[in-house]
């Protein structure tokens, strides 16, 4: 026989016989492997949950950089876009321009590509977003880049089969003025510096000394040569391919009409004849009879960073001599 056990009961404060027989034993061990059993599987969740493997921190670490890689990515293709934006509006407002060639629509530039379930198969990539965003961004980035390519093809081949056009066409500033400092007033809505009402302002205005040497922008016959009501003394060039040029307010004419001038050549020196405040050079370029802005005129006269320089510049509302 073995020894009589007691256990302690905290409810009755008195000392009750525990129960050896072996129904006794086997329900105390089902309830201890069952409490080990239940505190197993809780401490098993715990360490599944909270603490990560080698390989689980490696994958993570592996897609924090891929993230990280994805964000850059498109940062850099938001430097491409804005590069390749600045490209697009050159080649409407310049070069196209100068061939007389149509601007490309807005709805071909940047038209969409592929139906809306074209990115449906990243949907069950991890950072599925991220990597949707940037995909779609080269897409139309690459889209974009091949329609500006073929209109350069254009614009080269236009080039080639128009040289005289070329020759011809204003293409340079009438004074010099390589530090762009002597430019005055731009094309577009101003304040008439006399009646100090706002007035279409039909050209640009180029500040200089009295005496300033003045050029023909473009190969062309002098159709005009004299005094004009508010321009002063005033030349006018016909170049041809429906392209005009008018300088006004000049100190001494030197060409007479009917003269033949070639690009660069010196047709007449600043002054300030006519409606003009001071020493100045009134510049304008007509296509088909109506004034154009000629800004987009000066492309064999400045570089890329000037010409944005000149726009940014003309784009203020500032000092008009006429």
């Amino acid at each position: 026989m073995g020894k009589t056990k007691y256990y302690f009961n905290p409810e009755t404060l008195n000392y009750d016989k525990v129960d050896t027989s072996f129904k006794g034993r086997i329900k105390r061990i089902l309830v201890h492997f069952f409490t080990s059993f239940f505190l197993g599987i809780v401490f098993f969740l715990i360490f599944v949950f909270t603490v990560e493997s080698p390989y689980q921190k490696n994958l993570r670490a592996e897609n924090n950089s891929v993230k990280a890689q994805y964000k850059l990515l498109n940062r850099q293709l938001d430097q491409i876009q804005e590069v390749l934006s600045d490209l697009q509006q050159r080649d409407d407002n310049l070069y196209r321009v100068i061939f007389q060639a149509e601007p490309i629509p807005i709805a071909v530039r940047k038209g969409s590509y592929g139906g809306t379930n074209r990115y449906d198969y990243i949907r069950d990539f991890s950072n599925s977003e991220i990597v949707k965003n940037t995909t779609q961004k080269a897409t139309e980035l690459s889209r974009q880049i091949y329609i500006q390519s073929k209109s350069f093809d254009e614009i080269v081949r236009l080039a080639k089969t128009n040289e005289q056009r070329l020759e011809n066409i204003p293409a340079i500033q009438p004074v010099f003025n390589k530090n762009l400092k002597r430019m005055a007033s731009g094309f577009g809505m101003r304040i008439d510096p006399v009646y100090h009402t706002r007035k279409f302002h039909a050209g640009m205005d180029f500040t200089a000394p009295t005496g300033t040497k003045i050029f023909a922008t473009g190969n062309g016959v002098i159709v005009y040569s004299g005094w004009k009501q508010g321009y002063g003394n005033c030349v006018i060039i016909n170049h041809g391919f429906n392209y005009e040029t008018l300088y006004g307010h000049m100190h001494k004419i030197l060409k007479n009409r009917g003269t033949k001038v070639q690009r660069g050549e010196v047709i007449g020196l600043v002054g300030s004849t006519g409606k003009s405040t001071g020493p100045h050079l009134h510049y304008e370029v007509h296509y088909k009879g109506k004034p154009v802005n000629p800004i987009n005129y000066y492309y064999k006269d400045l570089s890329p960073a000037q010409y944005d320089e000149m726009l940014q510049y003309t784009n203020n509302c500032a000092q008009v001599f006429d």
